[in-house]
């Protein structure tokens, strides 16, 4: 009768195999190879950070053949890349997504090397939570960290659970403490949006900002609910804010309800869903509160 550990052994090295034909190795950047995936017909996500320059991107499929992509964009927030490939043959990968993501689950990187092939690495979720905000800026459904190791070139392969399901997109530039699987259903919307704009937009309401700690009076006599606000000191001309009437000077608390004590609370809000919106802002102006409807801009960012 087969021992546990050997069906297991036998399981992964099986999935591995499953899973490989549809990871590439990437040439984005000198002397140095990351990994891609082949996410739709003739598409390969992979890591933003691996891609050093716009043109002259080399891919080695995993029948050592050599060719050229052409890359569509790039969102450097959630660190996806998207490449083009004409009449790719590789597969692409299982769009089947597990239901949900659990700590502790055994999940694969599959990554390739131009010299040594598929390159796979083991270990489990380390921790689930979420939505997440990265410190490049993007926007996350999920903050999954893996306790797996992300080996070089193993960025923007792809991370699977046991059952070969889609985790995401494996990156070692968007934690200092650990490797991420950037979520696939994240991947689903930056490449809807790369392949639309070239980049991801991004909600903006046209003001520059400061932030400010608020007097003791102005807490206790307008009952606040944060210390810090949002002093404005530029208005964009003929941006959502000058539109609105906000004005030089204005201090904002809070948008649509949510308060805004720093720039980073204003950009996490201003996502792509937000654009064309109507919000309310709720202001500081001459010692009283205003609120105000400012109908949300769209601003691209490469």
């Amino acid at each position: 009768m087969e021992s546990q550990l050997v069906s297991l052994s036998r399981e992964l090295s099986e999935l591995s195999a499953s899973v490989s034909p549809s990871v590439v190795a990437v040439e984005g950047r000198r002397r140095m190879f990351s990994s891609g995936v082949h996410w739709r017909k003739n598409l390969i996500v992979t890591a933003e950070h691996t891609i050093r320059r716009d043109e002259n991107i080399k891919i080695v499929l995993p029948d050592q053949k050599e060719v050229s992509a052409k890359l569509v964009g790039r969102d450097p927030g959630t660190d996806i890349a998207l490449l083009q490939i004409e009449n790719l043959g590789t597969p692409v990968i299982t769009s089947e997504l597990p239901k949900d993501i659990h700590v502790g689950e055994i999940t694969l990187i599959v990554a390739r090397s131009p010299n040594s092939g598929p390159n796979v690495s083991m270990g489990i979720i380390g921790a689930v939570s979420g939505p997440w905000r990265t410190w490049r800026g993007g926007n996350l459904d999920k903050y999954i960290r893996l306790d797996a190791t992300i080996f070089p070139g193993a960025s923007g392969g792809v991370v699977v659970n046991y059952e070969g399901k889609t985790i995401g997109i494996a990156t070692s530039a968007l934690s200092r403490v650990a490797g991420l699987a950037i979520p696939a259903a994240s991947v689903e919307k930056v490449v809807d949006a790369l392949l639309k704009h070239g980049m991801v937009p991004q909600g903006f309401i046209g003001v520059g900002l400061q932030q400010v700690l608020l007097p003791e009076s102005f807490q206790k006599t307008l009952s606040l609910k944060t210390q810090y606000g949002l002093m404005v000191f530029s208005v964009e001309e003929s941006g959502p804010a000058a539109k609105g009437g906000i004005l030089v000077g204005d201090i904002l608390l809070e948008l649509d309800g949510k308060i805004i004590s720093s720039i980073e609370d204003l950009q996490s809000m201003l996502t792509q869903e937000t654009i064309g919106k109507s919000m309310e802002l709720k202001t500081i102006r001459g010692g009283e509160i205003k609120k105000t409807p400012v109908k949300i801009g769209e601003r691209t960012r490469g």
